[in-house]
């Protein structure tokens, strides 16, 4: 039994040790560029197929990623959620998307990789598709987006679409941008983490809010 516990763990630490350094290696250089043999001897594995032991596929090791730092960012958006329970201020919503993963990333230590890991899985077809899965199987995501849309006004749905993905675009890569930033000690506009979240509810809010253009005519051929 003692044998059993002791490799267990050491399973679990490599495990681990595999995820940090693919994270850190996928942030830096994108997905794509980085093999499962770079990064087993990165993550100091005599063994060279160490990740597809522990991982399975490069997507299976994307999607294990996602999902621990998911779990902590659901924990803190649910407890949001609760706090907004029948909130009709659009702010309080945006914050519900915006904030978890800005605290998330706070506690994490410095420095982070997670927001830059995103940035570059949103650049690969397949594994854009996975990350945006994993999100949208989050129960306190959907009551978050549910609760959105009461309160929004009402908006074509061609454009409701256009500004999610401007949504998502802007959370992916304004955190990527200030990780980025503080890792190479450069000035970042906001002070901390909660202060970036804060700023980008409120461009997000403004977003949701502006007014759409009405068309003129036959679109153009």
């Amino acid at each position: 039994m003692a044998v059993r516990t002791i490799r267990s763990t050491r399973a679990v630490a490599t495990r681990n040790r595999i995820l940090d350094t693919a994270e850190r290696l996928f942030a830096e250089y994108g997905v794509t560029a980085v093999s499962n043999r770079q990064i087993s001897e990165a993550a100091g594995q005599g063994n060279n197929t160490a990740v597809g032991y522990h991982f399975g596929t490069k997507v299976d090791l994307v999607r294990a990623i996602v999902r621990r730092h998911n779990e902590d960012v659901e924990r803190r958006r649910l407890e949001m959620v609760e706090r907004a329970a029948d909130s009709l201020d659009p702010r309080d919503w945006v914050a519900c998307l915006v904030h978890p993963i800005a605290d998330h990333l706070a506690e994490s230590g410095s420095p982070t990789w997670f927001a830059r890991f995103g940035a570059q899985v949103t650049t690969d077809p397949v594994l854009r598709e996975i990350m945006y899965e994993e999100s949208l199987s989050s129960p306190s995501l959907v009551r978050t987006l549910d609760g959105l849309q009461r309160c929004l006004p009402e908006l074509p749905t061609e454009v409701k679409l256009e500004r999610g993905a401007m949504t998502r675009q802007l959370i992916v890569h304004m955190f990527a941008e200030r990780e980025r930033a503080l890792a190479e000690l450069t000035a970042t506009p906001r002070a901390s983490w909660h202060d970036a979240a804060s700023g980008l509810v409120d461009a997000i809010v403004g977003l949701w809010s502006a007014p759409v253009t009405p068309r003129n005519g036959p679109e153009p051929t």
